[in-house]
């Protein structure tokens, strides 16, 4: 029997050094405020909600949030070898490793506020969830599923051995309510939880996680608009971007192994300490003039080289252009999904200024953040008509620059139905260079804590991919082959690698049998939800779709209800995402390798689904290399599975 929380311990010490999340702003009335003081409260015996009444209380009026600090455990959490969790069953136990190491102080944004990366992106809402969930796995076994509806567990109930042993979702809403006001009073009662994408859904691997998509982007960007030969690198080229978090932090690496000169604009210090520490950024500059020099003297070079600046991306472009500095590539990854709440600072202030004026003048931050909003929009319109090829990074930049006001920014100079002048980096480059084909973001984690499963797994994995087959599969070998070398790995041993369905399931069944055979210890395969069949999001992930029915959100209930159906070890569905809430629908598995036929069975039905069913979908909308790529699989598997081919119309 689960017990839950019998205590009322000491208040936990808060390690200096570690950032903190800002306030989020409060603003319920006074039967709001009793309903989630409720809440929280009802996660804990009543002979301690006396004492606990005005701690909930100064917690939800302070920061917009009730996190139960004094639930959280001293010190460090981190993803422990998979031996060191107790449990019932080998995913219980590998869950517990993916929670703690999306809350390690070396991973997360905001450890404290259970926040792991994209300014708002939690695991749970409060650490009262965190004890309760970790309980239920340690008692979890093989037939039984554990519900969670936004960080609560609901419970467990039976089920069978092929079934999920976790189903999770994240700030789902009601449509006449899934709009960014109601979403904050929600998260304020504390009945949603805004879960990013692996945040919630348990899968974070540290900014690794994005690494090799950026490159990709970066890579393939050069390739169709700055004239790179398919077998060269960037050298010689600049790229410009913003934010250093835990998404946007991978930006400075890939750009280095891309092989151009980087260039990345971050306002908050601690950040560009962090990945300076990782080796993720060679050098730091809060002057613009210093900046590009040094970016000069290394493109002249031909040398890669990543730098950060120190202050606003806005300050950073006006100098370029009013110097007429060519930079070629051009984009942006702050969390403007959250734009208002902390996700992009104004230009003219500090990040310590932001922060505060977030907590004391909301409304005069906000009318700063549009005049900012502006301000980028117009230099990046310069630079532009200059020859700098801008994409936006899936952060909804372009939808925020229309929300602040700039009609121009979009198509039809009406809506955003039709999108923006600038294009996505999903609509001109992933979407049909990557996702159309079925390439996407395949990840794996060795739960051992091993280095040297990571090594075999990486040598496994290489040996599973032909680099004639395309284009692309030459640039992931390159990738997994050098992947050691570039020291990727923060948090857990894991390993991102972009591949097909095909791939997927070869490497996949590969591992298994080497975990079968006790070459490694157990492994958990997923991907990021940013792929090809899991999300649905008109500004990124389906933003290359355009008969249409990008306003749509049945893609990725078909994936998560698919893979349920399939029996991975954990099915996640969220809303928002990299692009906030009422803005996309994204879903995304995990699947504990153990070494049993029965998964090798999972993995030959679901890893195909997982992947062919948002192929499908892309072939539907007419686009041609989803077409050829549904081709190739209905003559591959007649007889076993048919996805319908559309008659193109001139």
């Amino acid at each position: 029997m689960i017990k839950g929380i019998q205590t009322y311990p000491q208040m936990p010490e808060f390690e200096s050094g570690i950032r903190r999340a800002p306030d989020r702003g409060f603003n319920l009335t006074k039967e709001q405020t009793e309903v989630a003081l409720k809440n929280a409260l009802r996660y804990i015996p009543s002979e301690f909600h006396e004492k606990l009444i005005p701690e909930f209380t100064e917690e939800l009026k302070t920061f917009g949030r009730i996190y139960g600090y004094r639930y959280r455990p001293e010190g460090r959490l981190f993803g422990k070898p998979i031996d060191e969790y107790k449990g019932k069953c080998v995913e219980g136990k590998a869950f517990q490793v993916m929670i703690d190491n999306n809350l390690d102080f070396e991973v997360a944004l905001y450890p404290y506020e259970l926040v792991t990366y994209g300014e708002t992106g939690q695991v749970f809402q409060n650490w009262m969830q965190y004890l309760l969930v970790k309980e239920y796995l340690e008692e979890l076994t093989n037939e039984q599923t554990l519900v969670i509806a936004s960080g609560h567990p609901l419970g467990v109930f039976p089920s069978r051995p092929d079934a999920p042993r976790v189903i999770l979702t994240n700030g789902l809403m009601v449509g006449m309510y899934d709009n960014p006001a109601d979403f904050h009073t929600a998260t304020q009662l504390g009945v949603a939880n805004y879960g990013q994408m692996t945040a919630g859904g348990w899968m974070y691997i540290g900014p690794q996680g994005i690494v090799h998509g950026t490159f990709n982007t970066i890579l393939n960007a050069g390739r169709k608009m700055l004239g790179v030969a398919p077998n060269t690198d960037l050298k010689g080229f600049l790229f410009v971007t913003s934010g250093l978090g835990g998404m946007s932090g991978a930006q400075p690496k890939a750009g280095e192994i891309a092989g151009c000169v980087t260039v990345v604009a971050e306002v908050d210090k601690s950040r560009i300490e962090t990945r300076q520490n990782q080796g993720w950024v060679q050098m730091c500059f809060d002057n613009v003039v210093e900046v590009f020099i040094h970016a000069a003297k290394a493109k002249t070079a031909g040398t890669a080289t990543s730098i950060a600046y120190h202050g606003n991306i806005v300050d950073l472009l006006e100098y370029a252009a009013e110097h007429n500095i060519k930079i070629d590539l051009l984009s942006d990854q702050t969390s403007c999904h959250a734009v208002y709440d902390g996700g992009y600072c104004p230009v003219g202030i500090t990040f310590e200024e932001r922060t505060e004026l977030l907590k004391t003048d909301r409304k005069k931050f906000c009318e700063l953040v549009d005049e900012t909003l502006k301000r980028h929009y117009m230099v990046i319109k310069r630079l532009a008509e200059k020859g700098s090829y801008f994409f936006d990074y899936g952060n909804s930049f372009l939808k925020s620059v229309f929300d602040a006001g700039v009609t121009e920014i979009s198509k039809n100079g009406i809506d955003d139905k039709d999108g923006f002048i600038f294009p996505s980096y999903v609509e001109d480059i992933m979407g049909p260079e990557l996702f159309d084909y079925g390439y996407g973001p395949f990840r794996w984690v060795c739960l051992s804590g091993n280095k040297s499963d990571l090594q075999k797994t990486d040598i496994a994995a290489m040996s599973c991919i032909d680099q004639n087959k395309r284009g692309q599969d030459r640039d992931n070998y390159i990738w997994i082959r050098d992947a050691e070398e570039n020291s990727l790995v923060v948090g857990t041993q894991a390993r991102i690698l972009y591949q097909d369905a095909e791939g997927r399931k070869k490497i996949a069944l590969k591992f298994n049998e080497m975990v079968r055979n006790g070459d490694v210890g157990p492994i958990m395969l997923g991907r990021d939800h940013h792929d090809v069949s899991g999300t649905d999001s008109p500004f990124r992930e389906t933003a290359n779709i355009k008969d249409g029915s990008n306003m749509m959100a049945e893609m990725a209930i078909h994936c998560f209800a698919g893979n349920a159906a399939r029996g991975m070890s954990l099915v996640a569905l969220h809303n928002g995402g990299g692009v906030g809430t009422s803005r996309s629908i994204n879903g995304g598995f995990g699947l504990v390798l153990d070494g049993s036929k029965e998964k090798d069975e999972i993995i030959e039905s679901a890893m195909m689904w997982d992947v062919m069913g948002g192929v499908a979908r892309r072939a539907w909308a007419r686009n041609p290399n989803a077409i050829s790529t549904v081709k190739e699989y209905n003559e591959n598997y007649a007889g076993v599975s048919q996805i319908t081919l559309p008659y193109v119309a001139e």
